[in-house]
């Protein structure tokens, strides 16, 4: 297995190697696609505003700088070119028009109505090359009595029931605990620009790929919601321990233990009452898995906290049932599994400073893919980059 590291240099050897992406994004669901597409090769070019730049710049956690960037700003952008142009001003808005041109992929995450303003929406770039992929991200699609709402993760988590689904029975809504929404966003609009390269092979034309934060909430918790929406009893009750799905019977979920806790996925119950010795749900059949499902859920909770998380694994894994201690981060980083994956790489600003981020999850032909450039300093690429479209008329 070897590592494919990439420096800046032409890698014809990388899937996209030769495509030229333009992200006029900011924060995370488009910068996130257009890093995707850069891990895979593309050539990718961030549109700023002069002096400002993308607000992520400056969406600072603990302090964390690099080259006086916040150090989320890089682990999004890692790997692109950074031009500023205003594109309010019309000799600005002039080069970016002949730049996007020459692209073949263009992402942005205006709120609707913003490009068409400014003159870069769909229609107008379409004519201007129309080979072009042009992928849009909103927070709840261009249309609707939602479309100008701030389509943040947490916000859409809000609003789509997501927050319904995690926690207890009887603990108030709990989203999760990073930008869920943003990310699958993000993967969404990869596919679809993917989708619209390959048929741009074949008809020669690009496409509109739209995608918004609502519908990739819908779409991650489709098999709960289709659930929902075939069963007249409503909103899902969430179990009151150990709730991981509302959907799932009893014992799934996770439990606490003498020094911990652990998740335990679907199992029979019979089995379960056996390896864990208890005669109070050995009679109970697997149709009973929901209709006693709290009850059964209390058992096991009971036997599951008299020992440690080690006990338990030694005595249901060898017997096939599908169980895992619950990890945090020191622990998760500890193991053998994470060290196998290799999943982190080190990123490098061109002012010397360094810092661990993580590597692209995708293998091609084997290799891992990893960008060791940190993100671009504020309109680093201007010169270069205009200086190698034509000039506007």
């Amino acid at each position: 297995m070897t590592d494919l590291a990439l420096s800046g240099l032409p890698r014809a050897d990388l899937p996209l190697a030769g495509l030229r992406v333009l992200d006029f994004a900011q924060f995370l669901a488009g910068p996130v696609a257009a890093l995707r597409l850069a891990d895979l090769g593309a050539e990718v070019i961030k549109i700023e505003r002069p002096g400002v730049g993308d607000l992520c710049r400056s969406m600072v956690v603990n302090d964390q700088r690099l080259d006086g960037d916040s150090l989320v700003f890089h682990t999004f952008n890692r790997g692109k070119k950074s031009v500023a142009a205003d594109l309010k001003a019309p000799e600005d808005l002039a080069r970016v028009k002949a730049l996007i041109e020459t692209a073949d992929v263009m992402i942005h995450n205006f709120r609707p109505g913003v490009m068409e303003r400014i003159g870069l929406d769909y229609e107008t770039v379409q004519a201007l090359n129309p080979r072009l992929v042009y992928g849009a991200v909103s927070g709840y699609g261009a249309d609707g009595p939602w479309k100008d709402k701030p389509g943040q993760d947490l916000l859409v988590q809000s609003l789509s029931g997501i927050a319904w689904l995690n926690g207890n029975d009887g603990d108030g809504p709990v989203p999760t605990g990073f930008a869920m929404l943003d990310v699958a966003t993000a993967g969404q609009l990869v596919q679809g620009i993917l989708a619209c390269l390959v048929r741009r092979g074949v008809s020669g034309k690009g496409g509109l790929v739209e995608v918004d934060l609502m519908s990739a909430a819908i779409d991650m918790t489709f098999e709960q919601f289709t659930c929902f929406l075939n069963d007249d009893a409503g909103q899902p009750r969430r179990h009151a321990q150990g709730n991981a799905n509302p959907y799932q019977p009893a014992p799934y979920g996770v439990y606490e233990t003498a020094d911990g806790h652990m998740a335990l996925a679907m199992a029979p119950l019979t089995t379960v009452a056996d390896l864990l010795d208890c005669p109070e749900i050995a009679g109970f059949g697997q149709d009973q898995a929901f209709v006693r499902l709290d009850e059964i859920k209390a058992v096991v909770a009971g036997v599951l906290v008299t020992q440690p998380t080690q006990h338990w694994l030694d005595i249901l894994e060898p017997a096939g049932l599908w169980c895992a201690p619950v990890l945090d981060w020191p622990g998760f980083v500890a193991t053998e599994g994470f060290a196998a994956l290799d999943p982190v790489q080190v990123i490098r600003t061109k002012g010397g400073r360094e810092a661990k981020t993580s590597r692209c999850p995708i293998r091609i032909d084997g290799r891992m893919l990893r960008n060791p450039a940190g993100g671009p300093a504020l309109g680093a690429d201007t010169a270069a980059v205009f200086g190698t479209v034509p000039a506007p008329a």
